[in-house]
């Protein structure tokens, strides 16, 4: 009887072998398949060195590449069991709405473009900058804890973007995507006297949707602050614009997906995020009125002051 039993595991443990060379192919495939959605979930957890050319998380790509390639290795006579379990997984999360083969994509290439240079990364130094023009009176226009512009908010949250499950952490972000939105697809510019700038508050701009550049940064930024994100003002070259606090690299990952994927697929399809990098490594989404989406591209590229409402 045990030997009927040896015989019998023998005979499935030869049926399941697959032969070389095979075998070393498929084991270096499924290394491949294995390794990226590990190492996309250790990039997202892992502290972030920083060193030069990504070579911190070359090195922890390699590590897991190798650790894993040893494990299929003494796996190989169930090889074929271990690539039915690890498709099986994968397709129960693809069905069932969780992660699965498109999610690895998708995290992957959010992954490889916040590694990769942006095609306008600033850092920002604000030892640099000049003073903010109409500093006080534009503080005093971005009337956050008016109602009225509460209220607005409150709609536009309510109008867009509702149906977004599964990101709790970013659900502000995604609010004040909202805004943005409801903002920039109705706004109307409209130049200021020719005699000088007409600085209209909040609830001024609330009225018609319409304004110069600055009009729409103080509206932009009063109903991002009224509920509860972090906006800033950037001034250039005889223009001023909102921008977002996002977070570090790991967040961006995240609303890269977001907004290619969720929110703004089509203002997006195959554009990039725009954004800047403070002294404090956070980075900030542009808002500019001239954007389709969240992080559109900057109208100017000289910085030459920065307004943060904290």
């Amino acid at each position: 009887m045990i030997n009927f039993k040896n015989l019998t595991f023998q005979n499935i443990k030869q049926k399941l072998q697959v032969r070389k060379p095979w075998d070393e192919v498929i084991i270096f495939v499924l290394n491949i398949l294995i390794s990226i959605p590990t190492f996309i979930i250790a990039h997202q957890n892992l502290i972030e060195l920083n060193w030069p050319l990504n070579i911190d998380r070359i090195l922890l790509f390699i590590f897991i590449l190798v650790a894993i390639q040893f494990l299929l290795r003494l796996l190989r006579t169930i090889i074929i069991v271990c690539i039915i379990i690890y498709l099986l997984i994968l397709f129960y999360g693809t069905i069932s709405g969780n992660y699965g083969f498109e999610s690895i994509y998708e995290d992957y290439d959010s992954m490889i473009y916040t590694m990769s240079d942006n095609p306008h990364p600033q850092d920002i130094i604000i030892s640099k900058l000049l003073p903010f023009p109409n500093k006080s009176e534009i503080l005093q226009a971005i009337q956050y804890k008016n109602p009225k512009v509460r209220n607005f908010a409150v709609m536009a949250v309510n109008k867009n973007f509702k149906d977004i499950k599964g990101y709790s952490e970013y659900r502000t972000i995604i609010q004040c995507f909202a805004v943005f939105r409801e903002i920039n697809s109705r706004w109307n510019y409209v130049s200021d006297p020719k005699d000088g700038d007409y600085i209209a508050t909040a609830t001024e701009s609330l009225n018609y949707l319409s304004g110069d550049c600055d009009d729409h940064s103080i509206l932009m930024a009063a109903c991002v602050r009224a509920i509860g994100g972090t906006p800033r003002l950037i001034h250039t070259k005889g223009h001023i614009y909102p921008e977002i606090l996002i977070g570090n690299r790991n967040d961006l990952e995240t609303v890269n997906f977001l907004i290619k994927n969720k929110l703004f697929e089509k203002e997006s399809d195959g554009e990039q995020l725009h954004y800047h990098i403070d002294e404090r490594g956070q980075i900030w989404l542009n808002l500019d009125y001239t954007a389709k989406y969240p992080g559109g591209p900057f109208m100017s590229e000289e910085i030459l002051g920065a307004l943060t409402l904290n």
